[in-house]
């Protein structure tokens, strides 16, 4: 909705989901997770150190970081 133009800020958007605009842009930082842990965690296959609040925590915009972080792994 926001790259569509139809919202034009987070604020917005936020208002119309009925959430706080701090929350919409921890949601939306998900979006730059590796594909493969979003990928594992889809799957259900996620480790035990994957979890909302620790997702929702601030984490490394590299792809490789975030690896480490998540599993431990820097493969891609």
């Amino acid at each position: 909705m926001l790259e569509s133009g139809e919202f034009v800020t987070i604020a917005e958007l936020a208002e119309r989901e009925g959430i706080a605009p701090s929350y919409m842009t921890r949601v939306l930082r998900l979006t730059l997770l590796a594909p493969n842990i979003v990928e594992a965690i889809l799957d259900g296959k996620q480790g035990q150190e994957v979890t909302l609040a620790r997702v929702l925590e601030p984490f490394p915009v590299e792809w490789v970081r975030q690896r480490s972080r998540f599993n431990g792994k820097s493969q891609p």
